[in-house]
């Protein structure tokens, strides 16, 4: 189920053929189901006609401008996802509608700000793939971040599980039957050669490559 997409029409249908594409549909049908528009068929020409998308045998494939503004709602909408639920603890309902909003007035300066300040998300609190930016390919950070890899930490220090970003669901599923999910409360006991972490009452030991998919807030 892609999720909601807000703001003007043109961005709106590039933020939505995205989403489409991350579940592997891009018919013009799927479009004109999902897209909230009365007349997606008329925004679909206008972005067309701007060369920002390219429609053939009943397909919608964005080109290069359209996939660079794409992502750069996506990647804006997302990061805002993840600062209004970690930083500010809102509820689902007002983070959505927030998150909206700010897809359309973050500057390209307070967007770097924000993924700096979040440790470079590759994921949303959904699960959903954040878009790369330039900061995140820097090697020197210009603040701390608040949202860290578990790998990070030193032993001794508390934190709670924001997003688990793993390579594959197996991975994910194994996690989450050792109460490793986001929102737990963990103490990291040490490091090396095994990171040994505390969940609840259970020491659970994790190879270094599992801990740096797992993303965590200092409590």
């Amino acid at each position: 189920m892609v999720e909601r997409v807000c703001g003007e029409s043109t961005d709106e249908l590039l933020e939505l053929i995205w989403m489409l594409k991350e579940e592997g549909r891009d018919g013009v049908e799927d479009i004109r189901a999902a897209f909230p528009n009365s007349d997606p068929d008329a925004v679909l020409s206008d972005a067309e006609n701007e060369g920002l998308i390219s429609v053939a045998e009943g397909r919608v494939s964005l080109k290069h401008s359209g996939s660079h503004r794409a992502s750069e709602i996506i990647r804006r909408h997302r990061l805002a996802e993840t600062l209004l639920t970690v930083i500010l603890e809102m509820d689902e309902e007002q983070v959505e509608s927030e998150a909206c909003q700010f897809e359309h007035i973050l500057s390209k300066e307070a967007t770097e700000s924000v993924c700096t300040l979040l440790g470079h998300p590759p994921a949303c609190p959904h699960g959903k793939s954040i878009p790369r930016g330039a900061c995140c390919g820097r090697f020197k950070r210009q603040m701390s971040p608040l949202v860290v890899p578990l790998s990070d930490l030193s032993p001794g220090e508390r934190s709670r599980i924001v997003f688990i970003a793993p390579k594959s669901h197996a991975r994910l599923d194994r996690l989450g039957a050792l109460g490793i999910v986001a929102g737990s409360i963990i103490r990291l006991h040490q490091k090396s050669p095994a990171c040994i972490l505390k969940v609840e009452e259970t020491d659970v030991a994790l190879d270094p490559e599992i801990a740096a998919e797992i993303f965590v807030k200092r409590v």
